[in-house]
């Protein structure tokens, strides 16, 4: 099962990545995600999602509704591909604080409960405050998370707000909370990738996931950390989800461009240690024996 824990369908052109053309909905994703895509020589697909809006829309600007009715407008696609296509999208909620701290975590618990959502985001960037400074802003959602259970993904690798060692007074308070370090540190912004990999190796519920990772570093990294502490996340779009699945199945070819990695851990890169995270059932490697390029 490949599980991709990252990724923005939108009915609308996204306010900050601003890609022309039509907007990348729920159904163009889903035609993405059927690939194929080829794995050491299997054919595969990206089995289910985790969705959240484009993060550009999910700051207030004039016109907006404000408080619980302005956090649910933004949140509104993604519960509607939530409940269309509940085998293949997961929902993950974006917290902004700036809606009223309140208001979020009220809409995290009615969205978790009222639809199944496993997994929240914050943008600390996008919605500009210090994430180390703003504890009285995000420990109320957290506590909301580790009271559901849900996980709590982090965008990182930019300045000033998103630099992956302001998260590590919430993550050191909430011990029992899974956080995702999305991207691994690294984004437009800036390269975090070795503090994203000494807080994987300094806290047991740390994780990292692989979008915009650099696939040398991602190399030595893994041959360092837990191999449970992987994820694939695509970050699509703007990103294309097969060159991140395939950075990933390049870790099974031999030194120096990849590390003899097992196929079973492959696997839980690419899907099954996301699939312990959220509640669902890993499943085997596909029959039949890989192919893998030998230089």
């Amino acid at each position: 099962m490949i599980i991709d824990v990252h990724m923005h369908p939108t009915d609308r052109i996204d306010a900050a990545w601003r890609h022309g053309g039509r907007p990348f909905t729920g159904e163009r994703m889903l035609k993405m995600m059927d690939g194929p895509y080829m794995v050491n020589g299997k054919p595969r697909r990206i089995d289910k999602a985790v969705i959240q809006p484009p993060p550009g829309n999910t700051v207030w600007t004039d016109g907006m509704r404000t408080g619980r009715e302005g956090i649910r407008d933004y949140m509104a696609y993604c519960t509607k591909l939530v409940q269309e296509y509940p085998d293949r999208f997961i929902g993950n909620f974006t917290f902004n604080p700036r809606f009223g701290v309140e208001n979020g975590v009220a809409e995290l618990e009615f969205h978790v409960k009222e639809y199944g959502y496993k997994m929240m985001k914050l943008h600390s960037n996008m919605h500009a405050y210090r994430p180390d400074r703003a504890l009285d802003w995000i420990r109320p959602a957290v506590k909301k998370c580790a009271e559901l259970g849900v996980v709590v993904m982090m965008h990182t690798g930019d300045g000033p707000y998103s630099i992956p060692t302001q998260f590590y007074p919430i993550i050191r308070e909430f011990r029992d909370v899974n956080f995702i370090i999305a991207h691994f540190g690294v984004q437009t912004g800036g390269v975090y990738c070795f503090e994203a990999l000494w807080m994987v190796l300094d806290s047991p519920n740390v994780y990292v996931e692989s979008g915009w990772m650099l696939q040398s570093r991602l190399v030595e990294f893994v041959q360092m950390m837990p191999k449970d502490r992987l994820l694939l996340g695509t970050d699509s779009p703007p990103n294309e989800p097969g060159m991140w699945i395939h950075e990933l199945a390049v870790l099974c070819q031999d030194f120096p461009q990849g590390c003899n990695l097992s196929e079973e851990d492959l696997e839980g890169f690419l899907g099954n240690n996301a699939a312990k995270l959220l509640g669902i059932e890993p499943t085997p490697p596909p029959p039949g024996e890989p192919k893998i390029l030998r230089y």
